[in-house]
């Protein structure tokens, strides 16, 4: 077996959190932040499972980068 790294981007929308890999393009939501991860790693792991090769392959982005930014808004 083999492990691999991805990256959860988790945001909560009304009373639910909504959970992204944005690696895959993949996306699962959850009544808590525990949940949702959870529930976003179990639909990584199925896909991963189920896809061939070649969807992996054409889904993964690799060169990721996540960052914040500052913008000065008027009052």
């Amino acid at each position: 077996m083999k492990s691999e790294r991805f990256t959860a981007i988790l945001e909560r929308e009304g009373d639910q959190y909504v959970a992204l890999c944005p690696e895959l393009d993949i996306a699962s939501q959850g009544a808590t932040v525990e949940e949702a991860k959870a529930n976003l790693k179990e639909a990584v792991e199925l896909f991963l499972e189920c896809a061939d090769g070649e969807e992996i392959k054409q889904r993964l982005h690799t060169d990721l980068f996540i960052t914040q930014f500052e913008v000065i808004r008027a009052a």
